[in-house]
């Protein structure tokens, strides 16, 4: 059967099963846009190819299925690098076709040309120009197997405008003819049965265990396999920004989010221990502070997927290059047959104690609104959390909201908490939520973001509210670069350079009905419930509510960009305990 490379790479897309693309047509993508019109894919048509970007990444959070986007060459592409390094550095799993000038006018600097392979190398897991017609359905499934296996990530075609209108001889590649074409692509998922072996004796001698727990958890869909290891192990739970709701927040073995902005138990937890059993984390710096001081007494156990991980920033004393579902349950099994032979697991009852003394003693804590105060942030985020329904998918953008989002929203399922971790981007929770709700239409999605992270995506609401796509806004709104501002008053003295936003500039309601959005204002702490309630009642169109709150809250505990974890900062009702921590 002949086809054009435009049918082929529609049809491609058909057989892996994508049910929605997020894009913006032009000049040299057009071609693919065509065969889209009789297609059973649905195609979301974004405002800024940015938005196309986050809006994947969010459906991928969420649904565990490569996001899908397709823009054309030149600026389109180079709107298209922040979605790809911020998948890249959280392993979402997306693939991206953009389109390039014809095959015979690159070079040349022809209209709308860049060098997308060359930009986008440092930031996709694979990415590949297409030379002919004929080569399109095998790097389609290249693309799809590779953004999916191993450590996912994203993956970038890159389609001239030429090998779209070529003709070409229809075919689709088995699964075995995709693995002989990439023969030097073999991520490893079996862990080594020795290490693993090392690794349940290690977790069974030891008397102040944590378990470290990342992402890779969520990617690895092995959430069930760290309860029941968990659970048979009596040991604690920390779980990293990516990997909120990976462990039920409410388990009682759940210390939560450790590190730079977590709560004191967590961090001191993962300083104190003896053992950290590492699965899915990378010792990212917001984690570990300052790397040579971090858990000094402790022995790594490093589960990964991705061998490059190893060692990079801790040297583990036994690594496992494997699947964490796969290598979890292994270690499950080890500690098990071990228990049944009579070996008996030292006593972590002391440790036990000393974990539930700190959790006592500092919690996460503010100083909540007198009559006549400015509206805490923290308190709106509680009367969300409390209010929302059941499974409610949360997304943030990034700054101190992000930060108060994972500490006071409870996650007891994973896949409800979307949100950009390594590369920090600001502008990404509002297409991300659209992305995420396109995925679970089913849920509510609620988007926490900060009035500056706002203003950078926004216009992708008309996106929402065209398509129907019934999101809920929560802008925590400071009038400021809240989490700079932080920084400046805390370590510049309280100059505050470049980071005041305008308080009525814009009008966020007015911003909000002009993209065809429900906008609510609120000043008071009187008025959250009522606009939360109404909020939660519209599901015909997305929401905005503007909380205006107040600018001189920040977010504690804190532990300052290059001091010991052992340095962290307390709320000031707090630092006077603590002296505990040790």
């Amino acid at each position: 059967m002949k086809i054009t490379g435009a049918q082929a790479l529609i049809k491609s897309l058909e057989m892996e099963n994508v049910e929605v693309i997020f894009g913006l047509p032009g000049g040299c993508i057009l071609p693919a846009y065509d065969p889209l019109l009789d297609s059973t894919i649905r195609h979301i048509l974004v405002r800024h190819e940015q938005g196309a970007g986050h809006m994947a990444e969010g459906y991928a959070h969420v649904t565990g299925r490569p996001g899908v986007a397709m823009v054309t060459s030149g600026p389109a592409a180079t709107n298209m690098v922040t979605p790809l390094c911020d998948a890249y550095l959280d392993s979402i799993p997306m693939v991206v076709i953009t389109g390039q000038v014809a095959t015979f006018a690159i070079g040349t600097d022809a209209f709308q040309e860049c060098d997308t392979l060359g930009i986008t190398r440092s930031v996709t897991k694979h990415n590949e120009l297409i030379m002919t017609a004929d080569d399109v359905p095998m790097a389609v499934r290249q693309a799809f197997h590779i953004a999916t296996t191993g450590r996912p990530g994203p993956v970038l075609l890159d389609v001239p405008k030429d090998v779209l209108t070529n003709s070409m001889e229809w075919y689709w590649p088995t699964d075995q003819e995709v693995r002989d074409s990439l023969p030097g692509y073999r991520p490893n998922v079996k862990g080594h049965p020795r290490m693993i072996r090392e690794a349940a004796k290690l977790i069974m001698t030891s008397e102040r265990p944590v378990l470290y727990v990342g992402g890779g958890i969520l990617k690895a869909r092995a959430a069930a396999a760290l309860k029941e290891l968990a659970e048979l192990t009596d040991i604690h739970v920390v779980t990293t920004l990516m990997a909120r709701g990976a462990f039920p927040d409410s388990h009682p073995l759940c210390l939560g989010m450790p590190g730079m902005h977590g709560n004191a138990t967590a961090t001191t937890a993962l300083q104190r221990s003896d053992l950290l059993i590492t699965l899915g984390a990378r010792f990212d710096d917001r984690i570990t502070g300052k790397v040579s001081t971090f858990a000094p007494e402790a022995k790594v156990i490093h589960v990964d997927i991705d061998p490059a991980e190893q060692g990079k920033v801790r040297k583990p004393d036994i690594p496992i290059v494997g699947d964490c579902k796969q290598v979890i349950e292994e270690i499950t099994k080890e500690i098990r047959a071990l228990m049944a032979a009579g070996e008996l697991q030292a006593d972590i009852s002391a440790w036990k104690s000393r974990i539930s003394g700190w959790r006592e003693q500092f919690p996460y804590t503010y100083e909540p609104s007198l009559p006549g105060d400015a509206l805490k942030p923290q308190f709106c985020l509680e009367m969300l959390r409390d209010n929302a329904p059941e499974d409610t998918i949360l997304v943030s953008g990034v700054g101190q909201h992000q930060m108060w989002s994972s500490q006071y929203w409870r996650f007891d399922k994973p896949y409800t908490w979307v949100n950009s971790g390594g590369l920090g981007t600001m502008g990404f929770s509002v297409p991300a939520a659209i992305g995420a709700k396109v995925g679970r239409p089913e849920a509510t999605v609620w988007a926490i973001d900060g009035d500056g992270c706002f203003q950078m995506t926004a216009q992708e609401l008309v996106t929402a509210a065209l398509e129907r796509i019934p999101v809920k806004i929560a802008i925590l709104n400071n009038s400021y670069l809240g989490m700079v501002r932080q920084w400046q008053e805390m370590f510049y003295e309280e100059r505050y350079s470049e980071v005041y936003l305008s308080p009525e500039v814009p009008d966020f309601v007015k911003w909000a009905e002009a993209m065809g959005c429900i906008g609510i204002r609120v000043d008071s702490p009187e008025e959250v419930l009522p606009a939360i309630e109404k909020a939660n009642s519209i599901d015909d169109r997305p929401v905005i509510i503007d909380f205006r709150v107040d600018a001189r809250e920040k977010v504690f505990p804190m532990v300052p960009a290059g001091a010991a974890n052992d340095d962290l900062l307390l709320p000031e009702s707090q630092m006077a305990n603590k002296r505990f921590l040790q």
